[in-house]
């Protein structure tokens, strides 16, 4: 359903050249919608746009500079008429330094992409949206943006950011029928994790303990949950920070999530023990009539 409802819509997605954005573009793309794909990076860019078919765009900007903000957006109405959907990717990391051996650059520079970037892009797109009687703003937040992630400060301190500006937006634009939501994953197979748990900077296998799913998302996962709340199946969601983490933010037990150390093990929760006929917990009357498991 939400493929078909998304024919024919145009749609703008920043930081789109790889990663969870291009999955997201390429998804968007593939259920009928014309995409214009940003990236600081021209060249990853176009490359990234023409591999997803014809009738797309790309478009080079930095999304913390005004000005590249507001010719990327003319750009993209002048190419298509109308931006029904924003997705607000781009993002840079902060390094994963301790917050006293982080410098104030790095930090104002991960602030300035995220939070500024979601303001700037978000700001000069809203009033195409409204003119036409609304559209369809989704954020990229993170789990790193909902729980105390040590050694990632200006990165949590953005995506939370993004999160507040999230609820903001949608209360203070409904009334121009423009919704606006985010998406909050937990850690992704993108190349760029590959990489950091191939350099040993990343354990995967505490991240999946961790994860009640036990497992990490892949690209197009992230990519379903913003195609929904793109499409019109979505259409009385609006101010909402959607998890898509496998369970990380739900689970809180002194204990793994998932595996052989999870406390599902320690009880003796297995399979067999779970499928078992429930003939011990029938509904049965006691000795006044009344009933009891």
């Amino acid at each position: 359903m939400t493929h078909s409802l998304l024919i024919g819509r145009t749609a703008l997605v920043t930081g789109a050249a790889n990663g969870i954005g291009f999955a997201i573009a390429r998804l968007l793309a593939e259920r009928g919608v014309r995409v214009a794909l940003n990236d600081v990076d021209l060249d990853a860019v176009q490359q990234a746009s023409a591999s997803i078919g014809p009738g797309h765009l790309s478009v080079q900007a930095d999304v913390s500079r005004e000005d590249e903000v507001g010719r990327m957006v003319k750009e993209t109405m002048t190419a298509f008429g109308k931006i029904d959907i924003l997705v607000n990717n781009a993002g840079v990391g902060d390094g994963a330094v301790p917050t006293l051996a982080q410098t104030l650059a790095v930090f104002e520079r991960t602030i300035a992409i995220h939070v500024n970037g979601t303001f700037l892009v978000s700001k000069a797109v809203a009033p195409h949206m409204a003119e036409r009687g609304g559209g369809a703003i989704v954020n990229l937040g993170s789990i790193a943006g909902q729980v105390g992630v040590p050694i990632r400060t200006a990165y949590s301190v953005a995506k939370a950011g993004i999160a507040m500006m999230t609820r903001v937006l949608a209360c203070e634009w409904a009334g121009y029928g423009i919704r606006v939501n985010a998406v909050a994953p937990g850690y992704v197979r993108t190349r760029l994790v590959d990489g950091l748990i191939a350099q040993g900077r990343l354990d995967a296998g505490r991240i999946q303990t961790r994860t009640p799913l036990g497992r990490m998302a892949e690209p197009q996962e992230i990519a379903r949950v913003v195609a929904f709340l793109a499409s019109d199946e979505a259409s009385y969601v609006t101010g909402a920070v959607v998890p898509v983490d496998g369970g990380y933010t739900a689970f809180g037990g002194p204990f793994d999530a998932s595996g052989e150390h999870s406390i599902y093990d320690r009880l003796g929760i297995t399979e067999s023990s779970v499928l078992s006929p429930l003939s011990e917990s029938v509904v049965q009357p006691d000795e006044a009539g009344r009933s009891r498991i």
